[in-house]
Order: C-alpha cells, then sequence, then structure tokens
C-alpha cells in the first residue's frame, strides 16, 4: 500500500482575526441599534457613522474568511500557492533557487517583504498557473516593478505590461492573460533575478525562517525520488 505524502500546510497571515472581525462588528451594530432607541434624535450622525463603521469591519472579516483556508502547502513533490483567484504550483525538481530578495541602494541593503522562487525554465509554468491568477498578480506585484524602477534595474518601457503572445522553449504560443504574465516573470527575472515572488503576507512566520523551510523542503525532496 503506498504511503500519502507528509504536507506541511501553512496558513497566511491575512487569514488572521477574520470571525473576530465579524463578531466585533456584529456586536458594536447590536449595540449601537439599542442605544438608538432613545437617543437617535440628539445622536443620529453619530450613530449613522457607528453602523458605518461596523460595516466596514465585517466585510473586512468577511474578506479574510473567504480567502483559501492555506495558502501555501507544501510537500516532497513541489509547492502550491492558493490564492482566491486561483493557484500555482511547480515541481522542487523545476526550481533552481530559493531565497530572501536583498537589493543594495548606496551604502544600505533593502530586503523586500518576498520570497524569490528562481525557476529553470519560465515555460514549466505555463500550464501550471490559472489564467485568471496570472492576471492578477500582475497587479499584485505592481510595487516589485515599481521598485525595481526607482533602483534603476528597469527602463521605463519595459515596465508596461507586455500583451504580445509569448513563445515557449516547445515552440508553442500562449496569449492573453497568461503570455502577459509570463512577461512579468521574465522581466522580474531581469530585474530582481526570481520568476515567482511569495509575498510576506502569505506566510505565517518570519521570512528567513520560512526561506530555510521551503530550503530544506527543496532538498528533503530528493529522498522521495
Amino acid at each position: 500500500m503506498t504511503r500519502p505524502l507528509p504536507v506541511i500546510n501553512i496558513k497566511a497571515q491575512s487569514n488572521h482575526h477574520a470571525l473576530f472581525l465579524m463578531l466585533v462588528s456584529v456586536v458594536i451594530a447590536l449595540f449601537t441599534f439599542i442605544f438608538s432607541q432613545g437617543y437617535w434624535r440628539q445622536f443620529h450622525l453619530v450613530i449613522i457613522f457607528i453602523y458605518l463603521c461596523a460595516l466596514v469591519i465585517f466585510i473586512t472579516g468577511l474578506a479574510k474568511y473567504l480567502e483559501p483556508k492555506y495558502s501555501l502547502s507544501l510537500n516532497p513533490t513541489g509547492i502550491k500557492y492558493q490564492h482566491r483567484y486561483g493557484q500555482w504550483q511547480v515541481e522542487w525538481q523545476e526550481v533552481q533557487r530559493i531565497s530572501l530578495i536583498n537589493e543594495t541602494s548606496g551604502l544600505a541593503t533593502i530586503q523586500l517583504p518576498y520570497i524569490g522562487i528562481r525557476l529553470l525554465n519560465l515555460s514549466s509554468l505555463a500550464d501550471k498557473i490559472s489564467p485568471r491568477l496570472a492576471n492578477r498578480l500582475i497587479h499584485e506585484q505592481k510595487p516589485l516593478v515599481a521598485f525595481a524602477m526607482s533602483q534603476k534595474l528597469l527602463p521605463l518601457e519595459q515596465s508596461l505590461i507586455n500583451f504580445e503572445p509569448f513563445t515557449l522553449s516547445s515552440g508553442e504560443i500562449i496569449t492573453g492573460p497568461l503570455a502577459a504574465f509570463l512577461h512579468h516573470c521574465a522581466l522580474l527575472h531581469q530585474a530582481l533575478g526570481y520568476h515567482l515572488y511569495l509575498p510576506e503576507t502569505a506566510i505565517d512566520r518570519d521570512l528567513n525562517e520560512f526561506c530555510t523551510l521551503l530550503t530544506q523542503c527543496m532538498r528533503a525532496s530528493t529522498k522521495y525520488n
């Protein structure tokens, strides 16, 4: 009988306190409703403001609650990143390097709030990411492009979204959002040295600690081949 592969599931920081926020908003709205029964005329503007604040808190909690239960799943085969817009996954054997992203600016070293993943071949990602997520990540990673431009790692004309078809190493031509994302990955690789970027908000611990965990998982994967 084949034993199931061990899996490490990671909960994103952005999921924390979802139910708590929703509960707080309900309690605030309830107490405000009770208070308003006798003081609506005197304090109606304040009461409306409190209701709006409660609504914002509830929506924030709901957004957190609707995020995937786990942002990352690590197993001996590879790594899977899960987002409310879709997912991507790569096998460890397709990964060349995993590292923190440190850039030098003058005499200072800047650590970006991401972990970088460099692939052996960008083409391997083409059928392992959902088009909807590919489109979303282009916009979520605009701060990386802006940083690269500020450090003169990218010229302005290259920072624009590239909608041209992308040709894989196999000769297959990719179009649409997926092509734009592959161009985006190639651009960031040119500027910062990595194709994929795990944001700090998607992990449950210190960046350096999580980077070490990923590296250990990649090394340990060879024992399962």
